[in-house]
């Protein structure tokens, strides 16, 4: 008996990452031909007259044009998964989110101002610009870019999605053993 509550990876014709479905859906698309499984998941459904292994990543059979979406949706998963699940200060596993220039000090809430921390490092940092304690960025942080990230902030990866997504390794990312 498979597990019908996980997801599928969902790719366009061309391998693009397009969306995350149930995996009920991602095995409706394959008994009406509409996609083929790439890589397999958990499990096995049966009926009267066949099986269908429940498919983790399909491929689209047909190409679907995606509308142009011009940001991504900044989400604390989103920035971790950004700056590696690490703090840009330390490199230490990153347990949170800072604004580098201050909210209160006219910070705004977007990608190029909002970096994953430690919570030593946010808590020495406080309300203070990284100019004041003497500190440096490792690098610049900037909005990410690319169809992969649609999938980011949707939830977690299933480690049998990373052929198909380019993104930095973090293992709060992967879904739980």
């Amino acid at each position: 008996m498979a597990s019908l509550d996980s997801a599928a990876l969902v790719l366009n014709a061309t391998y693009e990452p397009l969306c995350v479905v149930p995996s009920r859906r991602a095995v409706v698309l394959l008994l009406t031909a509409k996609a083929v499984s790439v890589a397999e998941g958990d499990g096995v459904l049966h009926s009267a007259r066949a099986a269908v292994t429940v498919p983790s990543v399909v491929r689209l059979m047909k190409f679907v044009r995606v509308p142009y979406r011009a940001t991504v949706p900044l989400t604390r998963k989103a920035v971790f998964a950004r700056d590696g699940g690490r703090c840009v200060y330390c490199a230490a596993a990153a347990t949170s989110l800072d604004h580098v220039i201050p909210k209160s000090r006219g910070g705004s809430h977007t990608w190029d101002n909002v970096v994953s921390a430690c919570g030593r490092c946010n808590h020495i940092k406080a309300d203070r610009g990284i100019s004041e304690l003497g500190w440096r960025l490792g690098r610049q942080p900037v909005a990410p870019t690319g169809a992969a990230w649609r999938v980011v902030g949707s939830r977690r990866v299933d480690p049998r999605w990373r052929p198909w997504l380019d993104l930095p390794y973090d293992e709060s990312l992967e879904e739980p053993a």
